[in-house]
């Protein structure tokens, strides 16, 4: 099977000013927007990629860090959506977000 490497929305819907990042970077508590996912090199996370789309990490879909655990920041709560997830450090980099809302959102 061939890895997924940049699923994203499609150009036109993504405005030029847009900050992307990893969502394992993500600050907690700020309102971001899933971009893409990414599969940098590894061919053994076909399947956690494919995880992530299966749960709802979609371009467009809302994600907010909710916790890290102490000390070191792994696993990360995630909420994305309506629901919150436990991720390791390694999984949320596999996912870009960015904090700009996507063309046509509305934000409360």
């Amino acid at each position: 099977m061939k890895p997924l490497t940049d699923l994203s929305r499609s150009d036109a819907s993504v405005p030029s000013r847009e900050h992307s990042l990893g969502l394992a970077d993500l600050p907690l508590r700020v309102d971001a927007w899933v971009s893409a996912l990414h599969m940098d090199a590894a061919p053994q996370d076909g399947d956690v990629l494919l995880r992530l789309l299966e749960i709802g990490f979609l371009p467009g879909e809302p994600v907010r860090v909710v916790a890290r655990a102490f000390p070191a920041g792994d696993p990360l709560a995630v909420r994305v959506g309506r629901t919150t997830f436990a991720l390791r450090r390694r999984e949320a980099a596999l996912v870009r977000v960015s904090t700009t809302a996507p063309v046509g959102e509305v934000t409360a």
